[in-house]
């Protein structure tokens, strides 16, 4: 079969990334015109479900395990994206899919099925805002009568793109931190935040239509006068949110804010925040009753507490590249300039506030899977009727930032793009599968389910809301998000290592990606259901 890699070499120049562009484009059509008119005896000589158990009993946990290890590992620290431990883990993957080493020309009778074809070199790169928060952070309150030394990854984390900070105020609990009026929601009605920092839930009250970002809780806490903020996850989870394995502890995130809105700002955990809501100047409450209220009536009573905050740690960022890294098997019918998608993020957080965050299920787990199925597929003693091609993300944690150059790069057209494979934290859970789909038919997801002897462990749900999907999404690309299911315990945490992940869900994982990957190249085409 035909597998080209597509490798990563480092460019400044924009008008060379505009010819490298072009230069895409033309090929893919290149390829398309060779697929079709390149006839082989072998393309009528499998059928997909002859070849499909074989290929399912050829996946290897034991090296999706060591890609794990080592994309996890202290050398590659944590593939924060921009950083050259990020670059390096662009560079393992790319050596991966050259070592397949399976480049092959169509065949006839009289050909070798190993003619090797030469490897392509080109990137898909981008310029990105590397930021990292020093070893040294502090966040401490004081009460009249106590203060509190917060553990860094237990207790507190700084928002990883939080500016420096060296603050002190009170703490005033703002709710949900929306001010909206227009719509009956204002959280700061009747409160002076200024020279204070804020306190706010994460997420928004069940009876608030409209969307909100952290981004813009940030702007209004900036905008009423606010120093610096505190977030938390409320006591009463979303069905989401209990689906999720959601948990107090503070996570590892980007909160995307534009520079100009930026406050100094933290994660602490829901316990911390319970804590600081017992200390009201006007007596104690509790943040499950005032949470309770807030979702039944979305009316907020801010309240002022008798807690100072002091918080202190230095940010410092610099400009890095980001890389996404594609390899691509191409189809032999005269389907071969439609294609699937299979796609996993690579970055994670790097190392933050003195702590490494390794990433082995968030997603070198998703990595994993990603290569060993470009593996097994290019074993194949045929390539499929529909080209697939493998794109290995970076940026994700920074607002999806690959999978949205991707889309406005596409390296083959978005109308030729038949289905977006993303697989995601792949590696622990409750053992069942969590399949999203949008714009194709849930039946199709289900039927894999039974190809694959998983059916009693498939849970299929319509659209996965965050991840590398989503822009495909947005532009009319059917999807389908794999993730294993249940709690995620370790989910944007330092003990996101390679022992937690567990072999028999990666399995599964890996088995379901590829056979859903074999039947969408191969079926006969489906409609696309509207989004």
């Amino acid at each position: 079969m035909n597998l080209t890699v597509h490798a990563i070499v480092p460019t400044r120049d924009a008008d060379a990334m505009k010819l490298i562009h072009l230069f895409q484009v033309l090929c893919w059509h290149c390829i398309c015109l060779t697929s079709a008119f390149a006839g082989s005896p072998l393309d009528s000589s499998i059928s997909s479900s002859d070849w499909l158990p074989t290929a399912l009993n050829q996946i290897s946990v034991e090296r999706m395990l060591a890609d794990i290890s080592v994309l996890s590992g202290p050398t590659l620290a944590g593939r924060q994206t921009g950083s050259l431990e990020d670059e390096r883990s662009a560079a393992f993957v790319t050596h991966r899919f050259s070592e397949l080493r399976l480049h092959r020309a169509p065949a006839t009778p009289r050909q070798s099925l190993t003619n090797p074809l030469p490897q392509q070199e080109w990137k898909q790169t981008h310029s990105v805002p590397t930021r990292k928060i020093g070893q040294d952070v502090l966040l401490e309150l004081v009460h009249p009568q106590e203060r509190r030394s917060l553990v860094t990854g237990t207790q507190f984390l700084p928002v990883l793109d939080s500016p420096s900070a060296d603050v002190s105020g009170p703490i005033v609990f703002v709710g949900y931190g929306i001010a909206d009026p227009s719509r009956g929601v204002d959280d700061y009605a009747g409160v002076d935040v200024r020279n204070k920092i804020v306190l706010f839930l994460r997420g928004k009250p069940d009876r608030y239509a409209a969307a909100v970002a952290q981004a813009d809780k940030e702007r209004v806490a900036k905008e009423k006068g606010a120093i610096a903020y505190l977030l938390a996850t409320g006591p009463i989870l979303t069905a989401y949110e209990q689906r999720r394995g959601v948990t107090g502890a503070p996570s590892a995130f980007y909160s995307t804010t534009p520079s100009t809105t930026q406050l100094p700002g933290a994660w602490i955990s829901t316990e911390t925040a319970e804590w600081i809501l017992e200390q009201g100047t006007t007596g104690p409450t509790t943040l499950h009753a005032v949470q309770e209220e807030l979702n039944r009536t979305g009316l907020s009573e801010p309240v002022v507490t008798e807690v100072t905050a002091q918080m202190r740690w230095t940010s410092s960022v610099e400009t890095g590249t980001l890389y996404n890294v594609m390899s691509i098997i191409r189809g032999h019918t005269v389907h071969s300039d439609e294609t699937v998608l299979v796609g996993a993020h690579r970055d994670h957080f790097g190392r933050q506030a003195g702590l490494l965050f390794s990433g082995a299920d968030d997603n070198a787990s998703g990595t994993a899977v990603l290569l060993e199925i470009a593996r097994v597929l290019s074993l194949a003693p045929a390539a499929p009727q529909r080209s697939v091609l493998f794109v290995s993300f970076s940026g994700e944690e920074q607002g999806l930032l690959g999978s949205r150059l991707y889309v406005t790069q596409p390296i083959v057209p978005l109308l030729n793009t038949i289905a977006m494979i993303n697989v995601d934290h792949a590696g622990t859970g409750n053992g069942r599968l969590t399949v999203g789909v949008s714009g194709l038919e849930k039946s199709t997801a289900e039927r894999i389910g039974q190809l694959t002897g998983l059916s009693d462990k498939l849970d299929v749900f319509g659209f996965f809301p965050g991840g590398d999907h989503v822009p495909f999404k947005e532009i009319g690309v059917p999807t389908v998000t794999v993730v294993s299911g249940g709690a995620h315990p370790h989910f944007h945490q330092a003990g996101d290592t390679v022992d937690t992940i567990n072999p028999d869900i990666l399995q599964a994982v890996a088995r379901y990606v590829l056979a859903l990957t074999w039947q969408l190249a191969n079926d006969t085409p489906h409609s696309r259901v509207p989004h």
